[in-house]
């Protein structure tokens, strides 16, 4: 399960510090989604924004917590059949997961091969990192474990997930303040030149590789799509309803 923190994560992104972060973030993921193709996309979380608006995938839906789902589920078992997902995002989730490791193997197994598995994070060896170092931890995002980029490209390679892609975004200080994000902006347009490996958050895009495999598929449509992930009304809660429908299926 995800943790939670005195101060939510939609309380922090509506704070000029969460609204910079957003839009660093959402050029990135427009960028990566508009070039990948298939038939059914979802992000896990994050749900104040949708990352998947660029995609020119034909089935997108959002999974995880909250109102702004449209389909509820764990992130640790998540309710789709193995092979059965082209695009996957994970948006700051690794970070805050109970169980990183659980959460990347079960994005691995949904994948289809060829997949594409994108991950945004807050990076340990920044001014970002450097905060939650030196500051309180009670507060989202400070309270996450940050996970260094060398750490997370090593667990993606042990599941075959080969990184096909990066970038780092929000090189400017974690100010609370508009006005110094404002005059701090120009570290945004030198980052990449001079400091790449210093940005706040990293973005990775990664391909499940599957070796001798081929898979041919139906071409699934949001109808179908939908019919396979909304089961009849039961006493169940709709985790357990969408877990259920998948529970012949072997998780790794």
């Amino acid at each position: 399960m995800v943790m939670t923190s005195i101060i939510s994560q939609s309380d922090w992104l509506a704070t000029p510090l969460g609204q910079y972060l957003q839009s660093q973030e959402q050029a990135r993921f427009d960028a990566a989604v508009s070039d990948i193709f298939g038939f059914n996309a979802v992000q896990l979380g994050l749900a104040e924004a949708d990352l998947l608006k660029d995609s020119r995938i034909p089935f997108r839906c959002k999974a995880g917590q909250g109102s702004a789902v449209k389909l509820k589920c764990d992130f640790e078992q998540l309710p789709f059949a193995s092979n059965s997902i082209d695009l996957l995002l994970l948006p700051h989730l690794l970070e805050f997961s109970g169980n990183p490791h659980q959460l990347l193997r079960e994005a691995e197994r949904v994948l289809v091969p060829e997949g594409h598995l994108i991950i945004s994070g807050f990076n340990p060896y920044s001014l970002w990192g450097l905060r939650r170092l030196c500051g309180e931890k009670k507060h989202y995002p400070w309270h996450g474990r940050f996970i260094s980029l060398k750490r997370l490209k090593d667990w993606l390679a042990l599941l075959a997930l080969e990184v096909v892609g990066g970038r780092m975004s929000g090189y400017a200080p974690p100010m609370k303040r508009e006005k110094w994000l404002h005059r701090l902006n120009w570290m945004n347009k030198a980052g990449d030149r001079w400091w790449p490996m210093m940005g706040g958050v990293y973005f990775l895009v990664a391909k499940k590789r599957v070796t001798g495999v081929r898979l041919i598929r139906p071409q699934w449509n949001a109808s179908s799509m939908a019919r396979l992930l909304v089961p009849k009304p039961t006493q169940k809660t709709e985790c357990q309803k969408l877990a259920t429908e998948n529970s012949n299926e072997p998780n790794h």
